[in-house]
């Protein structure tokens, strides 16, 4: 989720820039990984993203976990350190870093706001905005093994689109997502739906979930959150039980907030693998599955619910059912798992929470916005040529190219104004960050692995203070360069990984050159990750 936006009338080509602009600027920082030789490679690798998983989730209600991630946290090797370090901890960033091995200032995907959505590729037999990877730049793991060995089938599912869509980047592969009640792709990627798809969009299952009732999974003394918290979901149904309308296509609308959206989506990935074989070799087939359940329940109900706590319980049921299916099909010790999140989660303020959140409170750029717009304009520069969001502050290109000087006056206000603002932890010209120390300071850091110093359209960034929410936002939040939402799992499971918890700290943009060193295959491009071999078994 964003935070709320201040756009002058004419600011959407400043923003449409961004990720453009710094990709383009971007320089390599380092050779791809040499290829591992693989003894045994493995039949299938799935790749599993969860939305909004905080790694303390596994531990905090570790003991109550019988299923899938008790399955993996046991028998994997898992970094408990794992972080997102970019600082816009959104879906779309989070989800573009996972399979590319690189930071969003190099694959283009810098916010939600300039994600996957497009008219230029409408969706496939539902309603809804169209989407393809048109901002996204370079290659991903799937391009790397596709390359190695053109026989490789790839599959990505998820209920987001830009949850199934970005893991895979430009490979026009087979890409779906849940919308307007069912599963569907766009016209990037089809001229029509396949005929499983339209087979298991037949049967209507989310309409089978009418009326149903979300009830607790334990007793309700085995949850010690408490179930009546009035800033929840806005006040509205905050206790359980939680009824499903009994409309079917209501139901099937409202499916992506109730714990069945995964199981659906967990479904439809095993009908795909059975449609295209995928895992049946000889070959190595990838399959990229990413659930948002838990994102939908956590920005309602907060880090700190009951629902949270059972959603995470379900989760775990959910991914023990997938792996038993996994193992019936490809077979054991056949195929690989590696799993993240993509991002984290604030606690609500004023909500008795785990986290060190006291002192929150919200903030607004409004005003430093409005001075530095009336700045701008008695400069003579048009302000309707520069917009917030997210904290950065950027201005059109062609107006910085003609009036720079002008503008930078402007800038110096509004920095003035943001950093004396409340809940505003700092404000720093973007070009200033590249002189950071980058191992101690993390906000610079995640920053320029946001936006590089030469960016054409980015001129400054506010942070909030840590645990702040952006006024006039009502849900519980992400998207700072803060742990809370930066800090996610990494985790591989299965063939050719050595099981143990590891202390040392590990990026998500590792995830992929770990992958390809196990697998064998070759980076197409200079990555920022750099492979685990800790968590490869030695040969």
């Amino acid at each position: 989720m964003r935070a709320p936006l201040l756009r002058a009338a004419g600011i959407a080509g400043a923003f449409a820039v961004l990720a453009c602009a710094a990709v383009a600027r971007a320089t390599p920082v380092g050779d791809p990984p040499e290829p591992r030789a693989a003894a045994a490679p493995p039949a299938l690798v799935v790749f599993l993203t969860i939305d909004q998983l905080r790694t303390d989730y596994l531990a905090r209600f570790g003991p109550q976990l019988t299923g899938g991630l008790k399955r993996l946290v046991d028998g994997g090797a898992f970094y408990v350190n794992g972080v997102h370090d970019h600082a816009i901890t959104e879906t779309a960033p989070g989800h573009a870093s996972t399979l590319s091995g690189r930071f969003p200032v190099r694959t283009g995907i810098v916010m939600n706001a300039q994600g996957v959505n497009t008219p230029d590729a409408p969706l496939l037999d539902a309603a809804g905005p169209g989407a393809s990877p048109f901002r996204f730049r370079g290659t991903t793991l799937a391009d790397w093994m596709k390359a190695a060995d053109r026989r490789t089938k790839v599959l990505s599912v998820s209920r987001k689109d830009r949850g199934a869509i970005l893991p895979i980047g430009k490979s026009k592969q087979p890409v779906f997502w849940f919308a307007d009640g069912r599963f569907t792709s766009s016209t990037y990627y089809f001229a029509d739906l396949p005929d499983w798809v339209k087979i298991f969009n037949s049967f209507d299952h989310p309409g089978s979930y009418a009326g149903k009732r979300w009830e607790l999974l334990l007793p309700a003394d085995a949850y010690s959150e408490p179930d009546s918290v009035p800033q929840e979901n806005g006040g509205r149904t905050i206790t359980f039980p939680k009824l499903m309308p009994a409309d079917g296509e209501v139901a099937a609308r409202s499916l992506p907030a109730f714990p069945w959206m995964d199981d659906l989506t967990v479904q439809f990935a095993l009908a795909g693998m059975t449609a295209l074989k995928l895992g049946t070799g000889p070959q190595t087939d990838l399959l990229t599955v990413s659930l948002s359940t838990l994102d939908a329940v956590g920005h309602a109900y907060g880090p700190d619910s009951r629902e949270v706590h059972d959603m995470v319980l379900r989760l775990d049921r959910t991914l023990g059912a997938f792996l038993d299916s996994l193992d019936a099909r490809v077979g054991q010790g056949r195929y690989v798992v590696a799993l993240t999140g993509d991002h984290g989660v604030a606690p609500y303020i004023g909500v008795a929470s785990a986290d060190p959140n006291r002192a929150a409170r919200t903030a607004s750029l409004a005003p430093a916005f409005a001075i530095f717009a009336e700045s701008l304009a008695k400069a003579g520069v048009d302000p309707q040529q520069a917009g917030l969001d997210d904290g950065v502050l950027a201005v059109a290109p062609e107006v910085l190219r003609s009036q720079g000087k002008q503008v930078d006056q402007a800038v110096s206000v509004f920095l003035r104004e943001a950093r004396s603002t409340p809940g505003i932890l700092r404000a720093d010209r973007l070009r200033d960050l590249a002189a950071a120390d980058t191992v101690s300071d993390y906000v610079a850091r995640r920053w320029l692995h946001m936006f590089d110093p030469r960016n054409a359209t980015v001129v400054a960034i506010a942070t909030i203070a840590p645990y702040g929410y952006w006024q006039g936002v009502t849900y519980a939040t992400h998207g700072s360069p803060h742990d809370y939402d930066a800090r996610v799992p990494v985790l591989f499971w299965g063939a050719g990984i050595a099981p143990g918890r590891r202390d040392e700290p590990a990026r998500v943009v590792d995830m992929a050159p770990t992958l390809a060193a196990l697998l064998g295959v070759r980076p197409q491009e200079a990555l920022d990750g750099r492979p685990l071999t800790s968590a490869l078994a030695p040969r």
